[in-house]
């Protein structure tokens, strides 16, 4: 079949899919029809002189390409894992380490594309299943792309040339036309939380005081029978962990320990910016605070709360708050979300924290959407305020809704149905099946992925840190997570396409991680990956 009518069999089952709205997999953006930027296709036009170790192809002389012995290229689809731990994302970027660059490295080292076809990926017509970000693993990813595949070990001798954490699963033929970006289905994702994420913002913080201050205007009530299974836990912490610390000080040294934290740091930075060495008792203090929330196991009806909310993204919604540089009024917007649920496995600890499993299965997923489902679903729960709040976020308003750690998020697989309903009979060519290596992939999503995870926020708490970052952020941003709502908050969405400069400035500051604001702009309506 060719690919035009691959396109309208696509188009039909979206609609079918989707309750008669026909919700496209791919965006009016830049990409050429191999998959690969035109940021990367003009700066290789322009020569080679920007280009870096991920272009392998420039270490051959002109004599050693003139005489490599030419061999056929077949179109294939290459099933792959990885971690993202390190790397700059997916999708390849001469400037940067990418896990594009390292498999194209890897190809061209054992022959699997020719040495006169190595200084440009064009050429091996490469496209992705799905784009991942920054720090983003993936346990089953497909790329498509022509590759010399003689060597019937040729699946071995590439993994020798890759990391440990970049793995192929397999190869398999396709017809000539297949292009794995537009023929996937739908996608597949993980996303695992420290449960102390569901945690109430501090008593003393901005956001702890703002949503109990409104509550008291008129609905203490329904907020305390939201929020009745840890009404207690900030109260008993205070009392059995910092107490006995701060019992210990002098009245100097108490009084700017028990500052709001947003006020303390301001008062520690210097006029020039840096930060003097941490008071050894704020240090205990933090310290006290940090392992209270890593030892909080979650409540039944807590675990139920967060179902509830996650329950409320089923469906055809408009995400254009969950993304960047699109307004309410873009039609793209709208994306179709199969289901999202905690995992059977979850609660479990790790490495002494207690975490959850997230899955989520849609169509296709913007850029960060994901991650701002979990960071909406998780401060609804954790602030109390009602979850139609994720259904209001649905509507014209805009509001800024942070993005959760990138680190906690990997693509389970990507969906080939249709295709694989047709590989068999119509193509002669096998399916594109991951189960094919389930105890392989099992074994390497536990070492390199969930194992690194748990480490990482061990070391380095970047949950606790994106959310104390939140609960003492001094705009009124967050007032939509109040009793009175997104009313209290809200900006009107613009009808030109563009957010409020005023909303992005917040999204902006408020971002966990440092994010390369050019590629950003380039990418808006990419896949989440």
């Amino acid at each position: 079949m060719e690919w035009r009518q691959w396109e309208e069999r696509g188009k039909e089952t979206r609609v079918e899919q989707n309750g008669g709205v026909d919700i496209p997999p791919i965006e009016s953006i830049p990409i050429t029809n191999n998959g690969l930027s035109r940021e990367y296709q003009d700066k290789r036009s322009r020569g080679g002189s920007q280009s870096n170790s991920r272009d392998p192809g420039l270490a051959f002389s002109k004599e050693e390409t003139t005489h490599e012995e030419r061999k056929p290229k077949r179109k294939v689809v290459v099933m792959i894992g990885y971690s993202g731990s390190g790397y700059k994302g997916m999708q390849l970027n001469v400037k940067e380490k990418t896990i594009e660059g390292d498999l194209f490295a890897a190809f061209v080292a054992t022959g699997a594309i020719s040495k006169v076809n190595s200084d440009d990926p064009t050429k091996s017509s490469l496209s992705r299943c799905a784009r991942t970000d920054k720090g983003v693993h993936a346990a089953g990813n497909v790329i498509s792309l022509k590759l010399i595949i003689e060597d019937p070990d040729i699946v071995r001798r590439i993994n020798e040339n890759l990391p440990p954490q970049i793995r192929v699963w397999g190869i398999e033929r396709t017809n000539n036309s297949f292009n794995c970006y537009h023929l996937c289905d739908s996608r597949v994702y993980e996303y695992l939380i420290p449960t102390y994420c569901f945690l109430p913002p501090h008593p003393r913080s901005l956001l702890g005081k703002l949503v109990l201050k409104d509550a008291e205007l008129g609905d203490i009530e329904g907020y305390n029978s939201r929020q009745e299974e840890v009404l207690d836990f900030w109260p008993n912490v205070e009392r059995d962990q910092v107490e006995p610390i701060i019992s210990q000080l002098d009245s100097e040294t108490r009084a700017s320990v028990l500052q709001p934290t947003d006020k303390r740091d301001r008062q520690a930075a210097s006029a020039d910016g840096e930060r003097p060495p941490q008071n050894p008792a704020l240090r205990s203090v933090k310290t006290a605070y940090l392992n209270a929330k890593r030892s909080y196991r979650i409540d039944t009806r807590r675990l139920q709360r967060v179902r509830d909310a996650l329950i409320l993204y089923n469906g055809v919604h408009n995400y254009h708050n969950y993304t960047i540089g699109k307004s309410a009024r873009d039609p793209s917007a709208k994306r179709n979300i199969k289901s999202f649920t905690i995992s059977e496995n979850s609660p479990f600890v790790a490495n002494g924290i207690e975490w959850l499993s997230l899955q989520v299965h849609g169509q296709s997923f913007m850029m960060h959407q994901i991650r701002k489902m979990v960071a909406m679903a998780a401060l609804c729960v954790r602030t109390g305020c009602p979850l139609e709040r994720i259904n209001e976020s649905y509507g014209l308003a805009d509001i800024s809704i942070p993005k959760a750690p990138g680190t906690g998020l990997l693509l389970v697989q990507p969906v080939f149905d249709n295709y694989n309903m047709r590989a068999v009979k119509d193509f002669q060519r096998e399916k594109i099946d991951f189960g094919k290596f389930e105890e392989e992939v099992r074994e390497f999503k536990q070492r390199e992925i969930y194992d690194r995870i748990y480490r990482e926020e061990e070391n380095d708490h970047g949950f606790d840190a994106f959310l104390t970052n939140i609960d003492n952020f001094s705009k009124d941003s967050f007032n939509y997570l109040t009793s009175t709502g997104i009313t209290n908050t809200a900006k009107p969405s613009r009808l030109d396409g563009n957010k409020t400069r005023c909303i992005e400035r917040v999204e902006t500051q408020i971002d966990s991680e440092e994010e390369d604001e050019s590629a950003g702009k380039s990418r808006l309506a990419l896949e989440e990956g």
